[in-house]
């Protein structure tokens, strides 16, 4: 695979600079079920990094120590992980919100069968991957089959009350571009979304987040086999809005990767690029001192999160 930091450093980036921190991201492994080619972590079924449970046992202690209030959950697919259970009853006894960055399609997987209840019983917000609404896209992108596997799952969840009008459960789904292009209008799509799924499918959900795809790890590598790599840059460099820097993730949010070491974002995580300042920082330093004030570490990627109405891990940051 090639790699893409050496490319990605000579940036003008604007670095923002820190403010609350308001929410965890805990990468729990790369160990997944699918293997996607806008995948920014390179996750996959032969992926062995998982967290272990001197770094899990730290995740609720930051909770409480720093008074976060929302531990967001990612991978991989972070259901796999045998602690994850666990860490979601721990971290909502806390008062904690918990995210789940889920797949869908890991419903079906061996052991999983009752995952949704799991969530429902503990009102986890889900934050699903569907790049499309129409099978050959959706199959294109992630794999033959999983389609038919997603809608089955996401209506096991509408049948819990996820999606659905007062429940309190939280189902939003995440649409990714299929190539080296920004995604479309929020706003517009997630109609779209509505209408092709409720009248097709019977399903609902409560909002579409659309994200860019990052110029890193296996979608980078794709790009550079391609020829393409520098023209996409081009492109997110010339969308640039200064108006998205306000709201972009890292001035409230701060990312674990799976050993517990401590990242601006997950895309800096998937790029080695450290918390400025000394040494690696870790899930333990945040037992004794906040972030607040610090200056996040940027490169060109970033462009990425501040293209056009703005990309996160909430969706578009401009909304029309």
């Amino acid at each position: 695979m090639h790699a893409t930091l050496s490319l990605l450093r000579d940036t003008g980036f604007p670095a923002p600079q820190r403010g609350k921190l308001e929410a965890l991201q805990v990468n729990l492994g790369y160990q997944c079920n699918q293997t996607c080619l806008h995948c920014h972590v390179n996750a996959g079924p032969s992926r062995p990094e998982m967290m272990g449970a001197e770094a899990l046992e730290l995740v609720p202690r930051v909770l409480e120590a720093r008074r976060i209030g929302t531990l967001d959950l990612t991978g991989g697919t972070p259901e796999s992980h045998p602690g994850f259970r666990d860490l979601v009853g721990r971290a909502t006894a806390l008062g904690a919100h918990v995210i789940d960055r889920c797949n869908l399609t890991i419903l079906f997987e061996p052991g999983q069968c009752d995952l949704g209840k799991f969530l429902a019983g503990h009102k986890v917000e889900i934050v699903a991957s569907l790049p499309c609404y129409t099978s050959a896209n959706v199959d294109k992108q992630r794999g033959e089959g999983v389609f038919d596997k997603s809608i089955a799952a996401l209506r096991q969840l509408n049948a819990l009350g996820y999606g659905q009008e007062g429940s309190g459960l939280v189902l939003n789904l995440v649409y990714n571009p299929s190539g080296p292009s920004l995604p479309p209008d929020q706003v517009a799509l997630q109609a779209d979304y509505r209408r092709e799924l409720s009248g097709n499918f019977g399903v609902v959900f409560n909002r579409l987040y659309v994200m860019a795809n990052m110029p890193i790890q296996r979608f980078g590598s794709t790009l550079i086999s391609r020829g393409q790599f520098n023209d996409y840059l081009r492109l997110l460099k010339e969308n640039f809005s200064a108006a998205n820097l306000g709201n972009v993730m890292c001035r409230n949010l701060v990312s674990a990767d799976w050993q517990g070491y401590l990242y601006d974002c997950d895309f800096n995580q998937q790029l080695g690029l450290a918390l400025p300042g000394k040494g690696r920082p870790h899930l333990r330093d945040l037992l004794y001192s906040g972030l607040e004030g610090n200056i996040v570490h940027v490169a060109d990627h970033c462009y990425g999160c501040t293209a056009g109405q703005g990309s996160s891990c909430g969706g578009a940051l401009l909304h029309g």
